[in-house]
């Protein structure tokens, strides 16, 4: 990569900003320059502005694309060798810029003769004559695939990192940092549009006797599969989130009580479905969950921290009248 920058600066330095016109330069050691020229990966051009016809264009041209030199007549073999994605955007963008007598450079995917496709950076001159006004464009392309290529790896790594990081590692729920990001944007979407806001917050039930009679791995396979029991459950607009330990949370958008208490019942029979054997519960020794849920409409005199420890109390109060249960709380 830094090669290849290298000899980016270098050939502007020596033909880009050269002041002379090309036609100069070549006529004052034609040999020796063109030498210079054809040495080199990149590839060299000049467009006479006037007439929109290559006065030139190195050899190297068939080597990166496959096209022969002869075949580059006008911009117009240019523009329609061009990606169709591409196109319009770096044709109008090199016009404005070449118009106003200004260097530019742009990068875009080349159709080779074989039908493929290769990524070109085109660095650009305007040379003017002595009054000023654009006389030709002299520039070189450069072949960038394989600097592409580490680039969208290494955004695509960049994604996955980002996932990862708003990722509990172990159920693919979304962790607590992820739950905080999106409860204080829908907290603050439904105080805009004076919509509903509602929250499910669930607690395994007994899974510390779960743990100590299963062990911690078979402990990790349970929270795995509630975990997808509640992804299936859920709505594709809801959020869901292990919110620590064996407790999960849900962030419902534009929901009201009644459609919460519908998800959250969802829920609870997805988790039963299951069927996950759990010899210390009195509930038929199966494994199941309680479910504290609130909906609210935010106002000016509230705030997510109180309704996030309002929805936790209606948790426990479900835990504490038997688990396996629903209790909610209303305050839309």
């Amino acid at each position: 990569m830094n090669s290849t920058l290298n000899e980016e600066s270098v050939l502007g330095a020596a033909f880009l900003r050269h002041e002379e016109p090309m036609d100069d330069a070549l006529a004052h050691d034609d040999a020796v320059y063109r030498t210079l020229l054809e040495s080199t990966k990149a590839i060299p051009w000049k467009i006479d502005w006037n007439t929109m016809e290559f006065a030139y264009i190195g050899p190297q041209i068939e080597a990166v694309l496959g096209w022969t030199p002869s075949s580059w007549k006008t911009v117009q073999d240019w523009a329609e060798r061009m990606h169709p994605e591409d196109r319009d955007a770096v044709l109008e963008f090199c016009v404005a810029q070449s118009k106003a007598g200004v260097d530019h450079e742009a990068d875009y995917r080349a159709l080779t003769k074989s039908g493929g496709y290769v990524w070109i950076r085109d660095v650009v001159h305007v040379v003017r004559d002595a009054q000023g006004r654009v006389e030709a464009l002299v520039g070189f392309m450069f072949d960038i695939s394989e600097r592409k290529k580490t680039e969208e790896k290494l955004a695509r790594l960049q994604k996955e990192l980002e996932e990862l990081s708003f990722k509990d590692a172990l159920t693919g729920a979304g962790n607590r940092r992820m739950f905080d990001i999106v409860m204080n944007r829908e907290w603050a979407s439904a105080l805009q549009n004076d919509s509903t806001l509602s929250l499910i917050m669930l607690d395994i039930d007994f899974f510390k006797s779960y743990n100590d009679y299963y062990g911690h791995l078979q402990g990790d396979e349970c929270l795995k599969r509630i975990a997808q029991a509640l992804e299936t459950a859920k709505r594709p607009s809801d959020f869901l989130g292990r919110f620590g330990g064996e407790e999960f949370v849900l962030v419902l958008p534009q929901t009201n009580a009644i459609v919460a208490s519908e998800v959250a019942e969802r829920c609870r029979e997805q988790i039963a479905s299951q069927r996950i054997l759990h010899e210390r519960s009195p509930h038929k020794q199966q494994v199941t969950a309680s479910f504290g849920v609130g909906t609210i409409i935010p106002s000016e005199h509230t705030d997510t921290v109180t309704f996030i420890n309002l929805v936790d109390t209606q948790l426990y109060n479900a835990k504490d009248n038997g688990r396996n249960r629903i209790t909610a709380i209303n305050r839309a």
